[in-house]
């Protein structure tokens, strides 16, 4: 295992080598098919803006496309063989806003309550949304790098979002027809713009965003789950692999009870999301990584509280596990916030680079 070096915790050192670095997005490929790659593999479903402007060396304008290609220079300087490309905002679900604080309510976003309040609820309209975004990133797409696109959030947690949590427990045993067009109304929306963006030759695999559980379960009982849930996944998952390319779930929480279905009857190709606290990435690679791709798992809290030495000695440590078998690529458990200190953020990464 290489030995760590303080240099290891700054930017200059990842750009010095990335600079010589060329991407190729088979590599990420290979992992999603749980194959070795040529080279060990980063992945990461989202940065912070501070660390976007850092990698890229510049501010995107005030276009879509200009935060897209922002997202890409950043993502190429890092090191990583794709860029995660976001939804365009006339996709996202409108909700009421809920207090800023260090925690919040996921009652507090509600808008809809009952049938009245569904009927008059403005859904996003696919048909509006403006899709010539592709072809222009297509035209200054870096060479060897490819997209993965993400949605506005997940069936379920859009689901959540509209109805409050509270309020969609209640609506399983008050009104389950209500709650169920919810669902489904969330779902078609979410599997058409998977069909809009799967096809495009500048994407290479699909990210399918939905935080399903708590740190002791999933948000709803495993007989909800495949009832509202789960088929609405099913069906986007068949869409994506349709088009020939991999789907990756990214979803938080403890989600144990349900891996058979992710793995064997949905047919993710691979999982994002860990925390120690719940199963630590080492574990879920022990446990399920024969058959499914485990992504990133560096636990957010540890990568907040360690030492960059440490952060860097982990790292190495799971790629060194991993790098016979395959089917792993190395970044953090969730995201990268702005409050991960950034000189833990570039450790991790040397760890795949040096």
């Amino acid at each position: 295992m290489i030995k760590y070096d303080n240099k290891y915790s700054t930017v200059d050192s990842v750009l010095e080598i990335t600079k010589k670095r060329k991407p190729d997005f088979n590599n990420l490929l290979k992992v999603l098919n749980r194959q070795k790659p040529s080279r060990p593999t980063l992945f990461e479903f989202f940065l912070n803006g501070e660390i976007y402007t850092e990698l890229s060396g510049y501010e995107p304008e005030n276009s879509f496309v200009s935060h897209c290609q922002w997202i890409m220079e950043a993502y190429r300087n890092a090191g990583y063989d794709y860029f995660t490309l976001p939804w365009p905002h006339a996709l996202s679900f409108q909700t009421k806003q809920h207090k800023s604080d260090k925690s919040i309510s996921l009652n507090d976003t509600a808008m809809i309550f009952d049938r009245y309040s569904f009927d008059e609820y403005k859904w996003p309209d696919i048909e509006k949304v403006d899709f010539s975004y592709l072809e222009k990133l297509k035209s200054t797409l870096i060479p060897g790098m490819k997209a993965v696109p993400y949605s506005p959030r997940g069936v379920l947690e859009n689901t959540t979002q509209l109805l409050g949590y509270d309020n969609m427990c209640y609506l399983l045993c008050d009104d389950p027809k209500l709650l169920g067009d919810v669902f489904n109304k969330t779902g078609e929306i979410l599997l058409s713009y998977y069909d809009r963006v799967i096809d495009n030759e500048i994407v290479c695999a699909a990210i399918v965003n939905d935080d399903w559980g708590f740190n002791t379960q999933t948000m709803l009982s495993k007989s909800n789950m495949l009832q509202y849930v789960i088929p609405w996944h099913k069906r986007i998952v068949e869409r994506i692999h349709k088009s020939g390319k991999p789907a990756i779930l990214h979803s938080c929480g403890q989600l144990e009870t349900v891996m058979e279905e992710i793995i064997g009857d949905i047919g993710f190709d691979a999982k994002h999301s860990y925390e120690d606290n719940i199963i630590s990435v080492e574990d879920a690679y022990d446990l399920w990584g024969s058959r499914i791709a485990i992504l990133g798992g560096l636990d957010v809290d540890f990568l907040c509280t360690a030492s960059s030495k440490e952060v860097f000695n982990r790292a190495s440590c799971i790629l060194e596990k991993t790098k016979d078998k395959g089917g792993y690529a190395l970044g953090t458990g969730n995201s990268v916030p702005t409050y991960v200190p950034k000189e833990n953020y570039y450790a991790m990464i040397m760890a795949a680079l040096v």
